[in-house]
């Protein structure tokens, strides 16, 4: 898949993502715990956690979390922002596929925005054995739209110009091939869904979260950030001035059970 021909280091990243980076709506937590698998002194495991926003939440509802990620500087964002809500996560150094931690420890297993960067046969195996009978995977992608003329394809446009090695827009086509994953690892009360909504971002915001993404300062060198970073600051005060600005976005989930 892409990801395997693209790279990126969002250690390099950590401080815009802690900034900038918006975090899992109320909603999602809200759906997960009527269906019972978000509850308090639950074990949950947040893969390639970053700074920390689907772990957050998580403890924030009681769960006893651990963030796993291969950036420690991005870990080390997410305990200051732990420290500054009066929450306490664990967090490990890691990989998805191998994550070094004892079997059958886990009553949920979360991956957010990530799973495309792993090898997700591999990382599948792994969070079944990680899991105890009856756990739950929880897949989310969170993920702007580029629609005709918006400010996400407007952005998209000059991101793929200074790297044109970016792969992705909006990581469309991605989603549906969460489920597939979890029938071929042999995961079973399958479930997906998804909601669109926005987020509203000023323009300092905005360019703070596309300094933070894949494309630009996690595979890019400074120079070449601060010149995207300028020409998307004109772009947006020509094209968009009035703040903030509504950004679409689709919320994807896709859950499964260890028999």
């Amino acid at each position: 898949m892409a990801s395997a021909k693209f790279t990126a280091d969002f250690g390099k990243t950590a401080a815009d993502y802690a900034r900038h980076r918006a975090g899992y709506p109320d909603w999602l937590f809200e759906r997960l715990m009527r269906r019972g698998l978000v509850r308090p002194y639950l074990r949950a495991l947040d893969l390639a956690t970053g700074t920390g926003y689907l772990a957050r939440g998580l403890a924030q509802r009681g769960l006893r979390v651990t963030g796993l990620d291969v950036a420690p500087e991005m870990m080390e964002a997410a305990r200051a922002l732990d420290a500054a809500q009066g929450l306490q996560i664990d967090y490990a150094v890691g990989k998805a596929e191998d994550t070094g931690l004892p079997s059958a420890q886990f009553d949920l297993v979360t991956a957010a925005t990530c799973w495309h960067w792993f090898d997700r046969r591999k990382a599948s195996a792994e969070v079944l054995r990680l899991l105890k009978p009856g756990g739950w995977l929880v897949i989310c992608s969170q993920d702007w739209l580029p629609l005709a003329g918006n400010v996400v394809a407007r952005t998209e446009s000059i991101v793929q110009r200074h790297n044109p090695k970016w792969p992705w827009d909006g990581l469309d086509g991605l989603k549906p091939g969460h489920v597939r994953d979890l029938r071929a690892a042999g995961f079973q009360s399958i479930e997906s869904f998804s909601v669109d909504f926005d987020i509203s971002y000023t323009h300092e915001g905005w360019r703070g979260r596309m300094r933070a993404s894949a494309g630009i300062s996690a595979s890019l060198p400074p120079d070449q950030v601060q010149a995207f970073d300028q020409e998307l600051g004109a772009m947006l005060a020509k094209e968009f001035p009035r703040q903030p600005i509504p950004v679409p976005h689709c919320l994807h989930v896709a859950l499964g059970r260890k028999g």
